[in-house]
């Protein structure tokens, strides 16, 4: 990861106003680097807030699947995805998907506000970092 990274966004509808209002409140912070999103919540962020946005497909229609790509590519350094675990989701399975490559590929997620907070705030944002991906080796001991 350079100094600049690049941050997926994504929300589900019940949650898509609390990551604009995170968003708004971060903004000179979130400026600073790349930022990715899947379409609706893309959208949205680049109409409140002018900070440009490369937008992928909505999340159902592919955009998480999209997003967990460009972690596994590496292209896409961290991501932002405000949930909601109270609300069926018909995509229910590419968000556990999502959850799972980054877990995967080390890759920084939040789910949460306060999780959101506190790794914006991290000094590692202004520094290169490398993440450690998960080696063949112990993903077969896993695997059967």
């Amino acid at each position: 990861m350079d100094t600049r990274k690049n941050i997926a966004l994504i929300a589900h509808d019940n949650r898509k106003l609390d990551l604009l209002d995170w968003v708004r409140f971060n903004q000179g912070t979130l400026a600073q680097h790349n930022l990715y999103a899947t379409g609706t919540t893309g959208g949205l962020v680049e109409k409140e807030t002018g900070l440009p946005v490369t937008r992928f497909l909505s999340g159902p229609l592919g955009g998480d699947q999209q997003v967990g790509a460009g972690i596994a590519e590496g292209r896409l350094d961290m991501v932002f995805f405000f949930w909601d675990p109270l609300s069926p989701q018909a995509h229910d399975v590419d968000v556990k998907a999502l959850l799972r490559i980054a877990v995967v590929h080390d890759c920084p997620i939040a789910c949460n506000r306060a999780t959101a907070d506190f790794l914006l705030s991290s000094p590692l944002m202004a520094e290169p970092y490398s993440a450690i991906e998960l080696t063949d080796a112990r993903t077969e001991s896993h695997s059967g």
